[in-house]
């Protein structure tokens, strides 16, 4: 890392002053470090200074997780052991500056869409895709993982200049404060001021459903096809994307843009302070309500509900809060059960030695 000219490609990767803080106080300045750019099937691409690298985790790390959020992810800073040229070990993970992460589809656990980014992009299509709630939900996870969200309102071509600046309007009124960016990546427009946005080492994600023209915008960020496309659907106007996994491309004025999968569902994990955060109206008319515990759903002397009956706040952002609200503090609830179920277990297992050894049989 002494090395100038390596330092600064260290900081092209990404790399900061936090990282190498973190590398140091944990005693792993003995090892090399690379970031993860691509996952794969129990395989990682990692990339530094000195090149890119397949690597897998040790055994050790496989058997010491305790969750999905204990292995690498798109976005990390690992240390690694270099075997060739080629192939590289992943020893150890550094720990993550911000992290983006949702509740997996149908199921009670967390699975992280990208790691140690700067700025989130909520992607919406102006077709059939708009959807302001949505827009909220995206807002939550990037704020609640330290993550700035910002807008990217995308197939502008599609409509005319009146209904984009309708959309616009609406999106400035209820999200004042969020940067937006207007594009079609079949006209261009748009594109020159989402290069410009894009900065120099910093790392940015998009958070979208699937058919919003992500890739196509990648594709021109980066000046080539490198995110085939499938034909376009005459049903819905919409190109079939075919990303399947995580990957981090490096743009040609120094940004870093991750590519992942669309999502049908962003579900609410522990993220009630990204909520809080982007509902800063509720929150603060809840400061008053006259119990510190109040729900805001029928409770006395509650200010919430009497902004709603009002006026004074938007009964559709209320309903959203609300429906998020409920998301999170169910996935919280079934977290204790679950973590109650696995003492309980981890009691019996020690119950079932001990009756083992008293016998002789352990």
């Amino acid at each position: 890392m002494d090395d100038k000219n390596n330092k600064l490609r260290m900081v092209d990767l990404g790399y900061e002053d936090f990282f190498e803080t973190e590398r140091q106080r944990r005693g792993w300045d003995g090892f090399a470090v690379a970031r993860v750019i691509a996952e794969y099937k129990e395989l990682y691409r990692v990339k530094n200074s000195n090149g890119e690298y397949l690597a897998k985790i040790t055994g050790k790390q496989i058997f010491g997780a305790r969750s999905r959020q204990d292995y690498p992810a798109v976005g990390d800073w690992a240390a690694i052991t270099e075997l060739n040229n080629e192939q590289a070990v992943i020893e150890r993970v550094l720990p993550r500056k911000t992290m983006i992460k949702r509740r997996a589809s149908g199921k009670n656990e967390i699975q992280i869409i990208a790691t140690n980014i700067d700025v989130a992009f909520a992607v919406q299509a102006v077709d059939n895709d708009y959807n302001l709630n949505r827009f909220e939900r995206y807002f939550a996870i990037a704020r609640d993982g330290g993550v700035k969200p910002a807008i990217i309102l995308n197939k502008t071509d599609l409509i005319s200049k009146k209904e984009l600046d309708s959309r616009l309007g609406q999106i400035k009124s209820r999200f004042g404060g969020i940067d937006i960016i207007a594009t079609s990546a079949i006209t261009d427009s748009g594109l020159d001021k989402l290069k410009k946005y894009i900065e120099t080492g910093k790392t940015y994600c998009f958070l979208r459903s699937s058919g919003v023209g992500k890739s196509s915008l990648i594709n021109k960020l980066i000046g080539k096809v490198v995110i085939r496309i499938n034909d376009i659907s005459v049903r819905t106007s919409r190109g079939r994307h075919t990303t399947t996994g995580r990957e981090m491309y490096f743009l040609k004025n120094g940004g870093i843009v991750i590519d992942n999968p669309g999502m049908r569902e962003v579900g609410m994990a522990d993220t009630n302070a990204g909520i809080d955060d982007i509902f800063g109206q509720i929150t603060e008319l809840a400061r008053s309500c006259k119990y510190a515990d109040c729900a805001h759903t029928h409770e006395p002397g509650c200010e919430v509900l009497a902004a709603i009956k009002s006026g004074k706040l938007d009964a559709e952002i209320y309903d959203n809060y609300i429906g998020l609200k409920k998301e999170a503090e169910y996935y919280e609830m079934t977290e204790i059960e679950k973590r109650e179920k696995d003492r309980r277990f981890g009691k019996f297992i020690k119950r079932s030695k001990d009756q083992l050894k008293k016998f002789g049989y352990y």
